[in-house]
């Protein structure tokens, strides 16, 4: 259950029978400018030990250089690229994870050839293994559907209204707008005739490009009635992928865990779609690395800065406690609805 799961209202959560698996043919370790460049263009990014002085974690922008002679590995990245600036200096393009509100939109980078931070010591590389072609699957076998160690989650939904909650679910018969629509001066399907349109149509395979976000899961890390809140969420993050084209460092995904905690349009136990597109207009929706899914409404009406973008810091949490004292509110880009 810590490698897959779902969970269904009012049930206990369960090991799926089956699902995908990504795996690796082969793998090995990488150092030195010159073979990690090599290693990047011919076959994509790598992983990386550094070390992290202070001036690491307060980098804004431009070509990262720490003059503390710091070399102690203790945080590990992926480095995606590498360049050079106008004025000669060589740099890797660093993907941290500690969110978009980092650096560069989530990147950083940093001076390349002199070992700076320890970052050409210790690299790691693999090439995936080919499970999609066949449609590879890991079968759940009885064994470990009946593993001691799986700790079924009582995933039941008590709602607090059933203003929203059919059968279970979090539908709502139809989207409506509390402050009415803001609707463009033509619509779409004013602008061309249908007969024009092409019999297929896939934003997931445009010419050989995939403009979608990613897919998530509702359910875990246990039943929560947000269907209104991620399939908003989705459609408006898919309109900035195709919208911005290359222009974005990653995929944009829009954090559907902040539209539950403001309750724009509803809660765990259902909303309106509706809401959503109201709050994007407002307020600005974050991406997906300002505030983890967690399946849970916020125990109070209240949605502060802290929950809509946060960062925490060490130690790691004991189990049973949230350390939130060890959290702040962090600044973060808006990705607003012009209309809808």
């Amino acid at each position: 259950m810590t490698v897959c799961e779902n969970c269904m209202p009012n049930e206990p959560c369960f090991v799926p029978d089956e699902y995908l698996i990504y795996g690796t043919e082969e793998y090995g370790k990488v150092s030195g400018e010159q073979a990690m460049m090599q290693e990047i263009y011919q076959r994509g990014p790598i992983a990386c030990g550094i070390a992290v002085p202070d001036s690491l974690e307060n980098y804004t922008s431009g070509v990262y250089q720490d003059t503390t002679g710091d070399m102690d590995i203790v945080h590990d990245i992926s480095i995606v690229g590498y360049g050079v600036e106008s004025d000669g200096t060589k740099y890797w393009t660093v993907r941290n994870s500690w969110g978009t509100q980092f650096g560069e939109d989530g990147f950083v980078r940093v001076i390349r050839g002199i070992n700076n931070i320890a970052i050409e010591s210790d690299c790691a590389w693999a090439t995936p293994k080919d499970t999609w072609t066949d449609n590879i699957k890991h079968k759940t076998t009885e064994a470990e559907k009946n593993d001691p160690r799986n700790k079924p989650t009582n995933s039941a939904v008590t709602p607090k209204t059933d203003l929203f909650m059919k059968k279970g679910g979090c539908r709502v018969a139809e989207a409506y707008f509390e402050g009415g629509e803001k609707p463009l001066e033509v619509h779409s399907w004013e602008e061309v005739d249908s007969s024009s349109l092409p019999d297929n149509w896939d934003w997931r395979n445009m010419n050989g490009t995939n403009f979608l976000s990613w897919n998530k899961n509702q359910h875990i890390p246990v039943y929560c009635g947000s269907c209104w809140a991620q399939g908003s969420t989705s459609a408006l993050a898919d309109r900035f992928n195709i919208m911005l084209g290359d222009k974005n460092p990653t995929p944009v995904a829009l954090d559907a865990q902040v539209i539950v905690n403001c309750r724009a349009g509803g809660s765990c136990e259902g909303g309106n779609p509706g809401g959503v597109y109201e709050f994007a207009h407002k307020e600005g929706i974050p991406d997906s690395s300002c505030e983890q899914y967690v399946a849970h409404d916020l125990d109070s009406y209240t949605c502060g800065a802290i929950d809509k973008c946060k960062d925490c810091t060490w130690p790691p949490c004991p189990e049973g406690q949230t350390c939130q004292d060890k959290c702040w509110a962090v600044d973060y880009k808006h990705y607003y609805a012009s209309n809808y």
